[in-house]
């Protein structure tokens, strides 16, 4: 059974820094595309970085230059370290697994995180 769980959030300043990290057990494929998604309260679930089995990084424009998705595979840990954080990028944080490419929606990712809240104060 494939198991993702969130870490890291929290409630910082304007500016300041956070790093999330999603631990994933179970999974035994080797091919895979891994996102980090947030969704505000009355909003969609956005994506906001991907990376595929081949290393491949994608973000969403918002967060490019401030954002950085890395994995650990030996710990099989995904992270996102949050730098210059702003007032917008306060939602839950979720990290999601599917097996194959990465799509640019939410819906065809199989399997979730319990998220993690993120809040940046003014």
């Amino acid at each position: 059974q494939v198991h993702l769980v969130e870490s890291g959030g929290g409630s910082v300043q304007a500016g300041g820094s956070l790093r999330l990290s999603c631990v994933v057990s179970g999974y035994t494929y080797s091919t895979y595309c891994m996102g980090w998604f947030r969704q505000a309260p009355g909003k969609e679930r956005d994506r906001v970085a991907d990376i595929n089995s081949d290393g491949y990084i994608t973000y969403t424009d918002s967060v490019k230059g401030r954002f950085t998705l890395s994995q650990d595979n030996a710990k099989n840990t995904l992270y996102l370290q949050m730098n210059s954080l702003k007032p917008e990028d306060t939602a839950m944080y979720y990290c999601a697994l599917r097996r194959g490419g990465c799509p640019y929606t939410f819906h065809l990712y199989d399997y979730w995180g319990q998220g993690t809240q993120v809040a940046v104060k003014t």
